[in-house]
């Protein structure tokens, strides 16, 4: 069966642009960049080369730029570090953060206050700046990985800048999608991760401001400017570096707004096949390949089960959370029903995807929400699908 994969907010195909770099230092070049001959000279260059890519990219320095194994050891790294030299008071955040904020927020003994989004998914600034009187360091998301609401960062962090509050922001569902310059912003850290944009698992990117402070979270061989211990993974590191060029060049060349006309066709086709269809979050402001649709009276765990049957891949919210019984913390912040959080799709499209495939995965919805309205009934209860 032909897949039409539309999960990318979970992950991506590796780019053959990317594997083509990659290649030569999985095979050839596979030596130890902190090794002091000829081979691993090659290596520390390749390093130093995919670290100068990622720095301009970001609008930033060099020695800005931390290497690490994906964007949850940049986000646990950095508020770690954070929360062990901040002055008194608590962590600020929002309610719709990735579980890797929130759950590193919860360990803080410092306590964590979250600030609410309204119905739309957006921020609330004057409650967001209420709070950050007695904050000890924020973080706003860029954009968010369920419903794919683009969140004010900047704003939240000019706020931030104002208050004298460190700012991180997690952008690991933003790259390539929208403009991450943090040159001329007020963030002073931010996270990105490389299987979200083309490049390989495994691989991330810190960006900490220079005069801001860093505490470690690994120690060993002092690795990365003495931030971040162990051998670097070279091949991973230079395939982060050749996806961020790749997806910067299809941002400017108008790649994404491609996707987000797929995007909208397949919206338009679900909503005149069926009736009970409620786009959730910001439509106005959004990332450009991100569909979010509760469908009256069905279950999503449902629809994935017909769906997948059909060759269509998506999901219910993050993959990071999928077998959680309880309803998304995303939408739950929105204000939607219980019922409304469980009978939700996140359908995420990337550069790979064609308009064919948009609609056929809009009819495969429609006949998906029809067969189990028409075994659920009205109402949203629990789903049993026998298959032979």
């Amino acid at each position: 069966m032909c897949v039409i994969y539309l999960d990318a907010n979970a992950t991506t195909p590796l780019a053959d642009e990317v594997w083509g770099a990659m290649e030569p230092w999985l095979r050839e070049y596979f030596h130890n960049p902190s090794s002091t001959h000829q081979g691993g000279k090659r290596a520390r260059a390749a390093l130093e080369e995919a670290r100068g890519i990622v720095a301009e990219w970001w609008g930033a320095r060099e020695d800005e730029v931390i290497f690490t194994s994906g964007g949850t050891e940049a986000v646990n790294a950095l508020l770690a570090g954070w929360d062990s030299v901040a002055c008194e008071g608590y962590f600020l955040t929002s309610e719709v953060e990735h579980s890797a904020v929130l759950r590193s927020g919860q360990r803080m003994q410092r306590g964590m206050i979250c600030c609410g989004v309204d119905s739309l998914g957006t921020l609330r600034k004057e409650e967001f700046a209420a709070k950050l009187k007695g904050a000890a360091f924020a973080s706003v998301m860029a954009a968010n990985n369920e419903t794919g609401v683009i969140l004010d960062w900047r704003g939240a962090a000019e706020m931030a800048h104002s208050q004298g509050v460190p700012f991180f922001c997690d952008a690991v569902q933003a790259v390539g999608k929208i403009p991450l310059e943090v040159g001329s912003s007020a963030v002073d850290a931010m996270a990105i991760s490389a299987h979200k944009f083309h490049g390989p698992k495994g691989s991330g990117a810190l960006y900490v401001r220079r005069g801001c402070q860093f505490v470690p979270m690994l120690y060993g061989g002092g690795q990365e400017m003495g931030r971040r211990s162990g051998t670097e993974n070279v091949a991973a590191i230079v395939g982060l570096a050749a996806a961020v060029k790749l997806s910067a060049k299809k941002l400017a060349t108008g790649a994404m707004d491609d996707v987000a006309t797929i995007r909208d066709a397949f919206e338009a086709a679900v909503i005149r096949g069926i009736e009970g269809v409620v786009r959730n979050g910001d439509i106005a402001s959004r990332l450009p390949n991100t569909s979010h649709l509760s469908f009256a009276g069905c279950e999503a765990a449902g629809l994935l089960i017909l769906l997948d049957d059909m060759g269509v891949a998506c999901s219910a919210g993050s993959a990071c959370m999928a077998g959680k019984q309880k309803p998304s913390h995303v939408q739950m912040a929105m204000g939607l029903s219980e019922a409304q959080a469980k009978s939700s799709l996140r359908v995420s499209f990337s550069t790979i995807n064609t308009m064919s495939e948009a609609q056929g995965a809009a009819m495969a919805v429609i006949r998906a929400v029809k067969k189990l309205r028409s075994v659920q009934g009205s109402g949203v209860g629990p789903v049993v699908i026998y298959t032979p």
